[in-house]
């Protein structure tokens, strides 16, 4: 399965007033890298899905706050 988070490096002007983010991240949604959705494709317990707020494991993406992404942790 691929990585769902991404890293781009932003422009940095000369002028800029503040002091620069030199990366940035992203999540992309994992129905990106699911083409058709297959008739067997595993299913979680109902009250794990109910948690999960999804039914397939594979279309799972869990959440991360702004204190957990890498880019957070650098600015400290």
């Amino acid at each position: 399965m691929y990585s769902q988070e991404r890293v781009y490096h932003p422009y940095v002007g000369p002028f800029d007033p503040c002091s620069p983010h030199t990366a940035k991240t992203y999540v992309l949604p994992p129905e990106v890298f699911l083409g058709f959705q297959p008739p067997t494709l595993a299913q979680f317990p109902p009250m794990e899905a109910l948690r999960r707020g999804v039914l397939w494991p594979m279309l799972y993406s869990p959440y991360h706050g702004r204190g957990d992404r890498p880019e957070a942790r650098d600015a400290e």
